[in-house]
């Protein structure tokens, strides 16, 4: 990534591709995959056990709490720096001049938030089971969708294996197709405010390393304390709770990166129609 950019020590403005939130993501996303490597050996991916496996990780193992946490934080993080990136892109038009590095990354926004939707129900809370029931639900529209995704017509312990074995494999789908944005941003050229090609050229180093070396420092030091002291409540209390079926939680909220999208299914009545504007307002 960084090898043909420091041959002769200069980037061209235009051309840079790892700028301060893009690598947040790109970094994120790896310490995402790495606390999820290491919890997915202590997670049972069985309706009977997987939410006691889970609190078995919190209570019992060595700083398996920690693991979990950073897990989860990164995650919210990760959507954070991803949603910053975007408004910058929508900002500096480029979708209209980058179009194949604005649909790779349209690709890849939409893989990840089917990974982060499958690792929210694997904890197997009262909050990842009726909130799978109720997504998945939105997508009965679409003939024999719902029993080939959920193994049946409601989800069990075959959607939970299922969404375990996809949440781990979609990461790494993940990073080929970080690699071919990336890509594409080296063969088209990154966006600028300006919106014009430049001969002014700025030092990699020191410059645009230091920047994002600091901004990244920063941006770890907020997870950690967002992990160590809870500053902002980030999951519901009711996934603290063993599944119930024959109990509906008052309120089932998502995460808060998928507030907007759980705001347009609860404003249209039909269930067709909120899926076709669920999905326009994902690709716009």
């Amino acid at each position: 990534m960084f090898a043909w950019k420091l041959e002769d020590g200069i980037v061209i403005k235009r051309q840079v591709v790892l700028d301060t939130e893009s690598m947040s993501v790109n970094i994120g996303c790896h310490h995402g995959y790495s606390y999820g490597i290491t919890l997915a050996f202590r997670y049972t991916s069985e309706a009977s056990c997987a939410f006691a496996s889970v609190q078995h990780l919190v209570r019992e193992v060595a700083a398996g709490w920690e693991f979990r946490m950073l897990h989860a934080t990164t995650a919210s993080f990760v959507f954070l720096c991803i949603l910053i990136h975007m408004s910058r892109g929508m900002y500096n038009s480029s979708y209209s001049y980058l179009t194949t590095a604005w649909m790779s990354g349209l690709v890849l926004y939409l893989l990840t938030i089917a990974t982060a939707f499958l690792g929210y129900v694997l904890p197997w809370g009262q909050m990842s089971f009726w909130g799978a029931t109720v997504i998945t639900n939105l997508l009965s529209p679409i003939p024999y969708l719902v029993p080939w995704l959920l193994g049946g017509y409601y989800v069990s312990d075959v959607t939970l294996k299922r969404f375990f074995v996809l949440h781990f494999i979609l990461p790494f789908v993940g990073c080929i197709l970080i690699v071919l944005h990336i890509f594409y941003l080296h063969l088209n050229g990154s966006s600028n405010p300006a919106g014009i090609d430049s001969a002014l050229k700025v030092a990699f180093y020191p410059h645009m390393l230091m920047t994002d070396a600091k901004c990244l420092s920063y941006l770890i030091g907020l997870i950690f304390l967002q992990t160590a002291f809870g500053l902002i409540e980030l999951s519901h209390p009711d996934n603290s709770i063993p599944v119930n079926r024959f109990v509906t939680p008052l309120h089932i909220v998502p995460e808060w990166y998928f507030l907007a999208y759980y705001a347009v299914l609860k404003v249209i009545p039909s269930k067709t129609g909120g899926l076709l504007v669920f999905m326009l307002s994902t690709c716009q």
